[in-house]
């Protein structure tokens, strides 16, 4: 007697088991796919980020380059008084 109760008891619980396995499984899933999507939004928004400083520095580069310049040129124009 005791064993057919266990028994029962034993495929009740692994029926039960069998869709939460399922879930679990989707579950695992999911969270793939949104570490994935968040790499990757991740990755884009550095590459832009990067980008968009870059461009910034070539521009400060250039405009300090250009304003030593004109001091130099300044400094040794020709016609400047000494």
């Amino acid at each position: 007697m005791r064993t057919g109760i266990l028994a029962t008891a034993m495929l009740i619980v692994g029926s039960l088991a069998l869709p939460v396995y399922g879930q679990v499984g989707q579950d695992l899933k999911n969270a793939g796919k949104d570490t994935k999507d968040a790499a990757k939004t991740g990755a884009k928004k550095t590459a832009k980020g990067t980008k968009k400083a870059a461009k910034k520095t070539g521009h400060a580069v250039k405009k300090g380059t250009h304003k030593t310049a004109d001091k130099v040129a300044d400094k040794t124009d020709d016609n400047s008084k000494k």
